[in-house]
Protein backbone atom coordinates (compact mmCIF):
# COMPACT_ATOMS: atom_id res chain seq x y z
CA UNK A 1 0.00 0.00 0.00
CA UNK A 2 1.46 3.70 -0.77
CA UNK A 3 1.27 6.39 1.57
CA UNK A 4 1.86 10.19 1.57
CA UNK A 5 5.30 9.56 2.06
CA UNK A 6 5.75 8.59 -1.58
CA UNK A 7 5.46 12.08 -2.75
CA UNK A 8 7.61 13.79 -0.63
CA UNK A 9 9.07 15.85 -3.43
CA UNK A 10 5.88 17.77 -4.05
CA UNK A 11 4.37 17.83 -0.45
CA UNK A 12 4.88 20.64 2.01
CA UNK A 13 3.65 20.14 5.09
CA UNK A 14 1.75 22.62 7.30
CA UNK A 15 2.49 24.95 4.29
CA UNK A 16 0.77 28.26 4.77
CA UNK A 17 -2.23 28.91 2.66
CA UNK A 18 -2.58 32.81 3.22
CA UNK A 19 0.06 32.96 -0.01
CA UNK A 20 -2.04 31.21 -2.03
CA UNK A 21 -5.40 32.92 -1.92
CA UNK A 22 -6.50 36.44 -2.65
CA UNK A 23 -7.11 37.14 0.49
CA UNK A 24 -3.67 36.55 1.79
CA UNK A 25 -5.38 35.02 5.14
CA UNK A 26 -5.89 31.92 6.62
CA UNK A 27 -4.01 29.35 8.33
CA UNK A 28 -1.62 26.18 6.82
CA UNK A 29 -2.54 23.16 5.15
CA UNK A 30 -1.69 19.58 6.93
CA UNK A 31 -0.22 18.65 3.56
CA UNK A 32 -0.11 20.15 0.20
CA UNK A 33 1.15 18.55 -2.26
CA UNK A 34 1.29 19.84 -5.87
CA UNK A 35 1.49 17.45 -8.72
CA UNK A 36 3.69 17.81 -11.44
CA UNK A 37 1.75 15.82 -14.29
CA UNK A 38 -1.88 14.61 -14.39
CA UNK A 39 -0.20 10.60 -14.09
CA UNK A 40 1.53 11.68 -11.08
CA UNK A 41 -1.98 13.82 -9.72
CA UNK A 42 -4.01 10.37 -10.38
CA UNK A 43 -1.11 8.67 -8.05
CA UNK A 44 -1.99 11.01 -5.28
CA UNK A 45 -5.60 11.38 -5.54
CA UNK A 46 -5.47 6.87 -5.72
CA UNK A 47 -3.26 7.28 -2.33
CA UNK A 48 -5.54 9.58 -0.67
CA UNK A 49 -8.63 7.11 -1.46
CA UNK A 50 -6.43 4.68 -0.08
CA UNK A 51 -5.02 5.77 3.26
CA UNK A 52 -8.61 7.77 3.78
CA UNK A 53 -7.25 11.12 3.81
CA UNK A 54 -10.03 14.11 2.91
CA UNK A 55 -8.88 15.88 -0.20
CA UNK A 56 -9.59 19.71 -1.19
CA UNK A 57 -8.63 21.69 -4.34
CA UNK A 58 -6.73 24.62 -4.66
CA UNK A 59 -6.66 26.31 -7.60
CA UNK A 60 -6.07 29.91 -8.53
CA UNK A 61 -7.38 30.67 -4.44
CA UNK A 62 -9.55 33.57 -5.56
CA UNK A 63 -12.90 32.59 -4.47
CA UNK A 64 -11.47 31.35 -0.96
CA UNK A 65 -11.79 32.06 2.64
CA UNK A 66 -9.50 29.66 4.79
CA UNK A 67 -9.89 29.55 8.59
CA UNK A 68 -7.28 30.97 10.75
CA UNK A 69 -6.89 27.06 12.50
CA UNK A 70 -6.18 25.84 8.87
CA UNK A 71 -7.03 22.45 6.68
CA UNK A 72 -6.19 19.07 7.95
CA UNK A 73 -5.63 16.30 5.45
CA UNK A 74 -4.78 16.73 1.87
CA UNK A 75 -4.67 20.45 0.08
CA UNK A 76 -3.89 19.83 -3.95
CA UNK A 77 -3.14 22.28 -5.84
CA UNK A 78 -3.77 22.00 -9.75
CA UNK A 79 -1.19 24.50 -11.16
CA UNK A 80 1.35 25.07 -13.29
CA UNK A 81 2.20 24.25 -17.26
CA UNK A 82 0.92 20.40 -17.53
CA UNK A 83 -2.45 21.45 -15.66
CA UNK A 84 -2.66 24.94 -17.80
CA UNK A 85 -2.44 24.41 -21.64
CA UNK A 86 -5.20 26.33 -23.98
CA UNK A 87 -5.84 24.95 -27.51
CA UNK A 88 -8.20 26.79 -30.22
CA UNK A 89 -9.45 24.58 -32.59
CA UNK A 90 -12.11 26.34 -35.08
CA UNK A 91 -14.93 27.35 -32.87
CA UNK A 92 -13.65 25.30 -29.84
CA UNK A 93 -11.34 26.07 -26.87
CA UNK A 94 -9.42 23.15 -25.17
CA UNK A 95 -8.13 24.39 -21.75
CA UNK A 96 -6.53 22.81 -18.81
CA UNK A 97 -8.42 22.96 -15.20
CA UNK A 98 -4.87 25.32 -13.83
CA UNK A 99 -5.21 27.77 -16.92
CA UNK A 100 -6.01 31.21 -15.44
CA UNK A 101 -9.45 32.16 -16.94
CA UNK A 102 -8.09 35.60 -18.17
CA UNK A 103 -5.15 33.68 -20.40
CA UNK A 104 -8.68 31.55 -21.76
CA UNK A 105 -10.59 34.99 -22.35
CA UNK A 106 -7.38 36.39 -24.32
CA UNK A 107 -6.89 33.22 -26.38
CA UNK A 108 -10.34 33.54 -27.48
CA UNK A 109 -10.82 36.99 -28.06
CA UNK A 110 -7.60 37.07 -30.11
CA UNK A 111 -9.09 33.80 -31.84
CA UNK A 112 -11.95 35.98 -33.00
CA UNK A 113 -14.36 34.03 -30.81
CA UNK A 114 -17.14 35.48 -28.93
CA UNK A 115 -18.33 34.55 -25.26
CA UNK A 116 -15.78 33.94 -22.52
CA UNK A 117 -15.04 38.13 -23.18
CA UNK A 118 -18.32 38.04 -20.63
CA UNK A 119 -16.13 36.36 -17.99
CA UNK A 120 -13.42 39.69 -17.73
CA UNK A 121 -12.67 40.36 -14.62
CA UNK A 122 -13.42 37.66 -13.30
CA UNK A 123 -9.98 35.92 -11.09
CA UNK A 124 -9.12 32.26 -10.91
CA UNK A 125 -8.74 29.22 -12.83
CA UNK A 126 -10.75 27.41 -15.22
CA UNK A 127 -11.31 24.27 -12.94
CA UNK A 128 -12.57 26.88 -10.06
CA UNK A 129 -14.63 29.07 -12.57
CA UNK A 130 -16.06 25.47 -13.59
CA UNK A 131 -17.14 24.25 -9.99
CA UNK A 132 -18.94 27.41 -9.03
CA UNK A 133 -19.76 27.96 -12.25
CA UNK A 134 -18.58 31.63 -12.30
CA UNK A 135 -20.00 34.23 -14.07
CA UNK A 136 -21.96 38.07 -14.07
CA UNK A 137 -25.06 39.50 -15.32
CA UNK A 138 -24.81 38.62 -18.93
CA UNK A 139 -23.81 34.80 -18.55
CA UNK A 140 -21.53 31.84 -16.80
CA UNK A 141 -18.95 29.57 -17.89
CA UNK A 142 -20.95 26.59 -17.76
CA UNK A 143 -23.13 27.53 -21.02
CA UNK A 144 -20.15 27.54 -23.55
CA UNK A 145 -19.19 23.69 -22.33
CA UNK A 146 -18.85 20.95 -24.70
CA UNK A 147 -16.77 18.52 -22.17
CA UNK A 148 -15.43 18.10 -18.91
CA UNK A 149 -12.59 15.80 -18.50
CA UNK A 150 -11.72 15.01 -15.18
CA UNK A 151 -11.21 12.61 -12.14
CA UNK A 152 -13.31 11.34 -9.65
CA UNK A 153 -11.84 10.94 -6.11
CA UNK A 154 -11.07 7.34 -6.53
CA UNK A 155 -8.57 7.96 -9.31
CA UNK A 156 -10.85 7.19 -12.13
CA UNK A 157 -10.64 9.25 -15.23
CA UNK A 158 -14.11 10.21 -16.80
CA UNK A 159 -15.46 12.48 -19.71
CA UNK A 160 -18.73 14.28 -18.69
CA UNK A 161 -20.41 15.93 -22.08
CA UNK A 162 -22.75 18.94 -21.89
CA UNK A 163 -25.58 16.85 -21.70
CA UNK A 164 -24.27 15.32 -18.50
CA UNK A 165 -23.63 18.03 -16.50
CA UNK A 166 -25.78 20.69 -15.53
CA UNK A 167 -25.10 24.54 -14.45
CA UNK A 168 -26.73 26.42 -11.46
CA UNK A 169 -26.20 30.17 -10.45
CA UNK A 170 -22.93 29.70 -9.00
CA UNK A 171 -22.92 25.76 -8.98
CA UNK A 172 -22.17 23.10 -11.04
CA UNK A 173 -22.77 19.30 -10.80
CA UNK A 174 -18.69 19.07 -10.54
CA UNK A 175 -18.00 19.33 -7.15
CA UNK A 176 -17.66 15.49 -6.31
CA UNK A 177 -14.86 15.65 -9.44
CA UNK A 178 -11.13 17.11 -10.09
CA UNK A 179 -11.26 18.60 -13.50
CA UNK A 180 -8.00 17.98 -15.99
CA UNK A 181 -9.49 19.85 -18.80
CA UNK A 182 -12.59 21.38 -20.26
CA UNK A 183 -13.69 21.84 -24.16
CA UNK A 184 -15.98 25.34 -24.89
CA UNK A 185 -17.85 25.97 -27.89
CA UNK A 186 -17.77 29.63 -29.00
CA UNK A 187 -19.24 31.77 -31.70
CA UNK A 188 -17.02 33.40 -34.50
CA UNK A 189 -17.39 36.90 -34.31
CA UNK A 190 -15.06 40.31 -35.29
CA UNK A 191 -11.85 40.15 -32.78
CA UNK A 192 -12.15 44.34 -32.74
CA UNK A 193 -16.05 43.92 -31.46
CA UNK A 194 -15.41 41.64 -29.40
CA UNK A 195 -12.40 43.37 -27.46
CA UNK A 196 -14.53 46.66 -27.66
CA UNK A 197 -17.52 44.25 -25.62
CA UNK A 198 -14.92 43.23 -23.05
CA UNK A 199 -13.80 46.96 -22.62
CA UNK A 200 -16.95 48.32 -22.08
CA UNK A 201 -17.84 45.34 -19.43
CA UNK A 202 -14.17 46.12 -17.60
CA UNK A 203 -14.42 49.53 -17.44
CA UNK A 204 -17.94 49.08 -15.58
CA UNK A 205 -16.61 46.42 -13.03
CA UNK A 206 -13.49 48.52 -12.73
CA UNK A 207 -15.61 51.77 -11.79
CA UNK A 208 -17.74 49.58 -9.55
CA UNK A 209 -15.29 46.85 -7.39
CA UNK A 210 -12.30 47.28 -5.81
CA UNK A 211 -9.94 45.43 -7.31
CA UNK A 212 -6.95 46.85 -6.03
CA UNK A 213 -7.59 45.82 -2.98
CA UNK A 214 -7.35 42.06 -1.52
CA UNK A 215 -10.52 39.89 -1.31
CA UNK A 216 -12.33 36.71 -2.57
CA UNK A 217 -14.38 38.22 -5.26
CA UNK A 218 -18.25 38.64 -3.87
CA UNK A 219 -19.16 37.31 -0.90
CA UNK A 220 -22.62 36.12 -1.11
CA UNK A 221 -24.70 34.80 -4.00
CA UNK A 222 -27.28 37.49 -4.94
CA UNK A 223 -30.99 36.24 -3.75
CA UNK A 224 -33.13 35.81 -6.45
CA UNK A 225 -34.40 38.91 -7.90
CA UNK A 226 -32.37 41.04 -5.67
CA UNK A 227 -28.77 42.28 -4.81
CA UNK A 228 -26.90 41.14 -2.16
CA UNK A 229 -24.32 43.98 -2.41
CA UNK A 230 -27.39 46.09 -2.02
CA UNK A 231 -29.27 44.35 1.00
CA UNK A 232 -25.74 44.85 3.05
CA UNK A 233 -25.81 48.87 1.87
CA UNK A 234 -29.21 49.24 2.93
CA UNK A 235 -28.41 47.41 5.90
CA UNK A 236 -25.84 50.32 6.77
CA UNK A 237 -22.67 47.98 6.31
CA UNK A 238 -20.98 49.32 3.42
CA UNK A 239 -17.63 50.51 4.79
CA UNK A 240 -17.94 48.74 7.81
CA UNK A 241 -14.53 47.31 9.55
CA UNK A 242 -13.58 44.82 11.94
CA UNK A 243 -10.15 44.00 13.11
CA UNK A 244 -8.19 44.20 9.38
CA UNK A 245 -11.00 43.17 7.34
CA UNK A 246 -13.57 45.70 5.92
CA UNK A 247 -17.19 45.40 3.72
CA UNK A 248 -15.68 47.75 0.82
CA UNK A 249 -17.23 51.24 0.66
CA UNK A 250 -17.13 50.41 -3.36
CA UNK A 251 -19.25 47.86 -3.24
CA UNK A 252 -20.60 45.89 0.11
CA UNK A 253 -20.49 42.26 -1.38
CA UNK A 254 -17.35 42.47 -0.74
CA UNK A 255 -14.98 42.42 1.95
CA UNK A 256 -11.85 43.05 1.55
CA UNK A 257 -8.55 42.20 3.72
CA UNK A 258 -5.71 45.26 5.01
CA UNK A 259 -2.97 44.13 6.43
CA UNK A 260 -2.76 42.44 9.16
CA UNK A 261 -5.86 41.05 8.83
CA UNK A 262 -7.45 37.17 10.13
CA UNK A 263 -10.10 35.09 8.81
CA UNK A 264 -11.80 35.76 11.94
CA UNK A 265 -11.99 39.36 11.14
CA UNK A 266 -13.87 38.32 8.05
CA UNK A 267 -16.06 35.67 9.54
CA UNK A 268 -17.24 38.46 11.80
CA UNK A 269 -18.19 40.62 8.96
CA UNK A 270 -20.13 37.96 7.00
CA UNK A 271 -21.72 36.78 10.41
CA UNK A 272 -22.50 40.53 10.64
CA UNK A 273 -23.33 41.00 7.20
CA UNK A 274 -26.22 37.66 7.30
CA UNK A 275 -27.60 38.85 10.91
CA UNK A 276 -28.62 42.78 9.52
CA UNK A 277 -29.83 41.41 6.29
CA UNK A 278 -32.17 38.82 7.48
CA UNK A 279 -33.53 41.66 10.91
CA UNK A 280 -33.92 44.42 8.19
CA UNK A 281 -35.44 42.42 5.25
CA UNK A 282 -36.32 38.82 6.38
CA UNK A 283 -33.64 37.50 4.03
CA UNK A 284 -30.94 35.06 4.14
CA UNK A 285 -27.72 35.53 2.50
CA UNK A 286 -25.85 32.58 1.47
CA UNK A 287 -22.31 32.23 0.82
CA UNK A 288 -20.59 32.91 -2.57
CA UNK A 289 -17.05 32.19 -1.48
CA UNK A 290 -15.95 28.33 0.22
CA UNK A 291 -14.53 28.22 3.58
CA UNK A 292 -12.09 25.81 4.49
Amino acid sequence: MTSLADFNEITRRDEPLAPYTWMKIGGPAQFLIQPRTPEELVQVVKTCDQIEAPVKLLGGGSNLLVRDAGVGGVVLRIYGEPFAKVEVTDDLVRAGAGAMLTTVISHTVNAGLAGMETLVGIPGTVGGALHGNAGGRIGDIGQFVESVTALTMTGEVVTRTKDELTFGYRESSLDDLIILEATFRLQSDDPEEITRHMRKLWISKKATQPYSFQSAGCVFKNPRGMSAGLLIDQAGLRGTRIGNAEISDRHANFIVSHPGASSADVQRLIDLARSKVAEQFGVDLELEIEVW
